[in-house]
């Protein structure tokens, strides 16, 4: 998601200006399809997101020099998210057959040997990375009871845009202090302060308005925890970019960059909040 800023930029009403149609134009769709439709329409809405998501994450492998095993990583990743959706469909983890399949795809190609379980390693973190990541945001959707599957997700949402929020303003106003510059210079101590004080508001905001039975000590100390793992996720993603020598990880959302940029700290948000609802259900 958006980085805690650092400084007052010049082009802060441009950048603005663009986040804030894209905002207006693709977020109320997809809040409704989300959260006010049948869960089998947000588990395909969030499989679509993370097949864009790992298409992305393979060009970011071939702007470095690697040849993603693509074929073998897009069915790993969409096990691996049928996996956290459908937890008692196999009967047994996938986890050793997938291996097993990636292993002997590494084996069956051909070609400099560094460069090969490099691109093996690539790809088994990418279908880790948005695949099993992926499903257990798809899965707060589906947890038992069905019925409060829309209030989880909107918690997750809540919490990381309320974080990326904060963060971005406290950023621009007062952000002085680096937070991780060799990954992200922008990023500010203050912003990661204020992307955490926002993330409690938007888990408290959503609590009252539709998860009464949750304690609110818990659900302050899993706004402060998703919004830091989101802060996390963010930074991995910029890792990643910065890897790559991309500014963006694609053009999908004017303003907002691509897919893989929107996802990233939902992505690391969600498994905490997937296992928390899973074991208090």
């Amino acid at each position: 998601m958006s980085a805690p800023e650092a400084g007052p930029p010049r082009r802060i009403a441009p950048d603005l200006g663009r986040r804030a149609l894209t905002a207006l134009l693709v977020l109320p769709a997809l809040l409704a399809g989300l959260l006010l439709g049948p869960p089998a329409l947000a588990v395909g809405i969030v499989g679509l997101a993370v097949l864009l998501g790992l298409l992305e994450y393979f060009r970011l492998l071939e702007a470095r020099g690697l040849v993603p095993f693509s074929a073998v990583g897009l069915v790993l990743a969409a096990a691996l998210f049928f996996e956290e959706t459908h937890p008692h469909w196999a009967g047994a983890p996938l986890w050793p057959l997938l291996g097993l399949v990636l292993l002997i795809a590494v084996l069956a190609r051909r070609g400099e040997l560094a460069a090969t379980v490099a691109s093996g390693a690539a790809t088994l973190l990418g279908a880790t990375y948005l695949g099993a990541l992926g499903g257990s945001l798809a899965g707060l959707r589906l947890i038992e009871p069905a019925a409060g599957g829309a209030s989880r997700l909107l918690l997750l949402l809540a919490i990381v845009m309320g974080s990326d929020t904060a963060a971005f303003f406290v950023g621009y106003a007062v952000g002085k202090r680096p937070l991780a510059p060799r990954l992200s210079p922008k990023k500010t101590v203050e912003g990661a302060l204020g992307g955490l004080l926002g993330g409690v508001i938007g888990a408290l905001a959503v609590r009252w308005g539709s998860l009464e039975s949750m304690p609110i000590p818990h659900t302050v100390v899993l706004g402060l925890l998703v919004a830091a793992l989101g802060m996390a996720g963010d930074l991995l993603e910029s890792l990643l970019k910065r890897w790559a020598g991309v500014k963006d990880s694609g053009t999908l959302f004017p303003g907002h960059g691509g897919m893989l940029d929107r996802l990233d700290s939902l992505l690391f948000g969600a498994p905490l909040l997937y296992y928390y609802f899973w074991w208090t259900r």
